[in-house]
């Protein structure tokens, strides 16, 4: 199927920790005494941040627990493993384009299809959120022995043997703020709306749950805020001239569709 592309919209704001927050980095080597489980952190500065993977893919999963009801997905079709045979994590995918474009959760996450040219790219794009310089600032002063980071130790017990399993969590401490960053491509004014408002929920959903491991055990309560919302035509994209509308909150979402009139 032909796309077209006739503005983007951008949303910015910040996602505060209300609770220690913990998204798990692949763990370099084992040593006696460190942590069990380290947070991902920029390769460069060493300061933690939130992939744009980790959140997309929370707002698609608890999108889709609130959809899969009426889109008629909770039984095995229309859905891949992204996981392991051991492991399974089944999202669901849209078969083919035409599929994708009518579902409300594959035509602003994305669908792969079943190959042939029927993959369906996203339209929305999630940047990696980094901590703001205040934050930065912050973290960088507490007394942890870890850099910008806390320790947690937990000690999980044998529910027959009563034998203790104690552990080592890093986390984000509490109180620490990153920026955010959403595109989302519009390509018609016919379902802009209904995406929008599927994002909103998304975002509420994600707000009553946690972000990250161990939401379970109190990590990952977040506070996300929007600060500026812009929507862009494709004709101030291309030489400056039109209008730009900005908002900062998604539920007066419908002035944005004025660019396009």
């Amino acid at each position: 199927m032909n796309r077209n592309l006739i503005g983007k919209i951008q949303m910015k704001g910040k996602i505060k920790c209300l609770t220690g927050l913990h998204i798990g980095a692949a763990k370099e080597n084992i040593e006696i005494g460190a942590i069990d489980a380290s947070v991902v952190r920029d390769p460069v500065t060493r300061e933690p941040y939130i992939p744009g993977s980790s959140l997309k893919g929370k707002l698609r999963a608890l999108l889709e627990k609130s959809l899969s009801i009426k889109l008629g997905i909770i039984g095995t079709e229309n859905r891949i493993n992204i996981g392991t045979k051991t492991n399974p994590v089944y999202i669901h995918v849209c078969t083919d384009a035409d599929k994708a474009y009518k579902c409300p959760i594959c035509r602003i996450f994305g669908s792969t299809g079943q190959g042939g040219g029927k993959n369906y790219p996203s339209r929305l794009i999630v940047r990696d959120a980094y901590l703001t310089t205040e934050s930065v600032e912050e973290l960088s002063q507490i007394d942890t022995g870890l850099q910008f980071t806390e320790w947690k130790f937990e000690n999980a017990i044998d529910r027959v043997t009563s034998a203790a399993n104690p552990r080592q969590l890093e986390r984000v401490p509490r109180g620490a703020e990153f920026e955010f960053e959403f595109i989302y491509n519009v390509e018609d004014k016919e379902t802009v709306l209904e995406d929008l408002e599927s994002i909103t929920l998304a975002i509420e959903l994600l707000k009553l749950d946690s972000l990250g491991g161990h939401g379970s055990r109190g990590y990952g309560k977040i506070q996300i805020n929007f600060e500026d919302i812009k929507c862009f035509s494709l004709e101030y994209l291309k030489s400056g001239q039109g209008e730009v509308k900005s908002i900062t909150d998604l539920s007066k979402k419908e002035e944005l569709l004025s660019v396009f009139k």
